[in-house]
């Protein structure tokens, strides 16, 4: 297993992490606990959960897992996060500093520790002024509840507001952002990876996998049956598949991955993992396996390791689409190639 820096601080961390969305749902606890077991054994060290996930049910099932392994705390790092409802009231949820206080307390409650290792915003809140969520973070670590704090689904201007909010006012940075990316969906590459370059922060893509499309479980024009990503919703998961299944680029896509994968004799799953643990700016990618057989299938991604011409070309297959301006030959690249071609 491969360690990186945690974005911009000094901590360390497993190039992939594990995440607990399916902890107290889709994996009960003792298929929990083995999953923990396998990750740890595995050389992993990064475990991500949140307040949402099973209504505080995955960070307790988390809590006492690290309960029952005396001195894991020490050598793991945990994450978790706060910002949507926990409750019915106006203020039970948002990035407020009545809810994060609250939210932090009950989830470091739930877990049973006195400090998490890293607390990251489940997403923007439009309504709190931003100044008022840095405080509380800075005030956080301050008072030891967290190490280092990070964002969950934030926009390039919302990461960069936000950093140079924290360096105006002599805050703690922001030390890594949490984005959707996978070889479907690339779309932060726009604006969010280059703010993160810019900062120093570190990305923890989710759903890598493209919510199981890149590990060959779904086939063209076959609509899937039993246990899927494509949400509880019968006619969601129906119109999910249809607008995955028109778009060519999405076979084209597959079918590289697949073509790599048969190189290599190794797993669809660990081609598409490889490729977005080797981006840039990427810390760490978080697994999201439901069974000890799916982890055991992704971790292979660890000892795979992708050619340059393997990368460059799933990255050519995905090139996502980009409008001509600003960022086409009608924007700053045609600027960039003349300035470029001048030298």
């Amino acid at each position: 297993m491969q360690y990186r820096k945690l974005g911009n601080s000094g901590a360390v961390v497993s190039a992939y992490a594990l995440g607990t969305m399916t902890f107290g749902a889709e994996s009960d606890e003792a298929t929990s606990f083995r999953l923990m077991d396998d990750y740890v054994a595995a050389g992993g060290n990064f475990i991500d959960t949140a307040n949402v996930y099973s209504a505080g049910v995955s960070e307790e099932i988390v809590g006492r897992w690290l309960k029952s392994k005396p001195g894991a705390l020490r050598d793991l790092v945990i994450t978790t996060k706060g910002r949507f409802p926990m409750g019915d009231g106006p203020n039970h949820l948002g990035l407020s500093r009545k809810n994060l206080n609250e939210a932090l307390d009950a989830s470091l409650k739930r877990m049973g520790v006195e400090h998490i290792d890293l607390y990251q915003m489940h997403a923007f809140d439009a309504l709190t002024p931003l100044e008022e969520t840095l405080r509380f973070l800075d005030d956080a670590i301050r008072n030891g509840k967290i190490a280092y704090y990070g964002f969950s689904n934030f926009l390039g201007w919302q990461l960069t507001k936000a950093v140079w909010l924290a360096r105006a006012n002599g805050y703690q940075p922001p030390v890594t952002l949490q984005p959707q990316y996978n070889l479907l969906v690339r779309d932060i590459e726009h604006e969010i990876v280059p703010a993160a370059l810019d900062a120093g922060i570190g990305l923890l893509p989710w759903s890598p996998l493209g919510g199981g499309w890149l590990s060959g479980k779904y086939k063209r024009d076959q609509m899937p049956t039993g246990a899927t990503r494509l949400g509880e919703n019968p006619k969601r998961g129906m119109e999910a598949f249809e607008k995955r299944n028109a778009q060519a680029q999405t076979w084209d896509v597959i079918g590289a991955v697949e073509d790599i994968a048969r190189l290599h004799h190794a797993s669809m799953a660990q081609v598409a993992l490889a490729w977005v643990a080797a981006q840039p700016a990427v810390t760490s990618v978080i697994l999201g396996a439901r069974t000890t057989e799916q982890l055991a299938d992704n971790l292979g991604a660890a000892k795979l390791v992708l050619s340059h011409d393997e990368i460059a070309r799933l990255s050519a297959v995905s090139k996502p689409q980009m409008a001509d301006y600003p960022y086409g030959d009608g924007g700053i690249s045609q600027r960039n190639r003349k300035l470029e071609g001048g030298r």
